[in-house]
């Protein structure tokens, strides 16, 4: 079963951090661009970041710029986000998904981030 499965969501207070960790089951995550989106309430989707496949290249929204990391390990299966110097308009669910661009085959169903004091 083809499979990613985000984790690493909580509550945080501004300023604070956390990693979110989107992992690959039932196919290889190596020859996948990945994504990470979120979504707040009542506001559209928003890309947040991307890691290409092979080169590493990487795409962070204004937004998150300078605070937040997008980096893979193929040898897990595994995309992480690191999210520094969170701030309250950070909460939102974060999902991730395959592809980089307009077209994205899998998803994951979601964690919850809220940075709140």
């Amino acid at each position: 079963q083809v499979q990613l499965v985000e984790s690493g969501g909580g509550l945080v207070q501004p300023g604070g951090s956390l990693r979110l960790s989107c992992a690959a089951s039932g196919f290889t995550l190596d020859y996948y661009a990945i994504s990470w989106f979120r979504q707040a309430p009542g506001k559209e989707r928003e890309g947040v970041s991307c890691i290409s496949s092979s080169n590493g290249i990487r795409y962070y929204a204004d937004s998150v710029k300078g605070r937040f990391t997008i980096s893979r390990d193929n040898a897990k299966n595994t995309v992480y986000l690191q999210m520094n110097s969170l701030k309250p308009e950070d909460t939102a669910i974060y999902s991730c998904a395959t592809g980089c661009g307009i077209v994205h085959d899998y998803w994951g169903q979601g964690t919850q981030v809220t940075v709140s004091s």
